[in-house]
């Protein structure tokens, strides 16, 4: 199952384009001054099975931000990845935001299938002492938008 705290289509402050964002639930790196504090508890939100979840997103018709929360701390990684694979089978992208530098993610074994199906992750914790309004997609200048090998993803819009 997939903790679920929000569905949110057709916005687009979470990647490139209209997207549908999906919160998951939980989120250890408890950042100071986190935009959505509610995302810390593992057991909030809604239960979904991977098939379920991919049923909701898919019929919104737009690419999928994973975010929270951190999906990559979520504790059935597996499930994630499912869905992941779900979406990826109707040619669906998917962007993850993480409190993990890609370069903490890359030494995680449990993550060595599920990173490379990510079109693009953004990187590293939330720092209140480093945000900006000016990135686009990001909450403060520490924060990355990479490729899974750890390459610039490029911005073109």
């Amino acid at each position: 199952m997939i903790r679920v705290l929000q569905i949110v289509p057709g916005t687009s402050v979470d990647g490139l384009g209209l997207r549908t964002s999906v919160y998951l639930a939980g989120c250890s790196h408890r950042c100071p001054e986190c935009h959505n504090p509610a995302s810390w508890n593992f057991e909030g939100g809604e239960p979904y099975t991977p098939e379920a979840l991919a049923e909701v997103v898919l019929a919104h018709g737009f690419p999928v931000t994973l975010t929270g929360g951190d999906p990559l701390q979520h504790p059935n990684l597996a499930a994630v990845e499912q869905f992941v694979d779900l979406l990826a089978a109707q040619g669906v992208t998917v962007w993850c935001y993480t409190g993990y530098t890609i370069e903490q993610l890359r030494t995680l074994p449990q993550l060595n299938s599920l990173l490379p199906k990510f079109e693009a992750i953004v990187d590293g914790p939330y720092i209140a002492a480093l945000r900006s309004s000016a990135l686009p997609f990001r909450g403060s200048s520490n924060q990355r938008i990479v490729r899974p090998d750890g390459s610039t993803f490029p911005l073109d819009f």
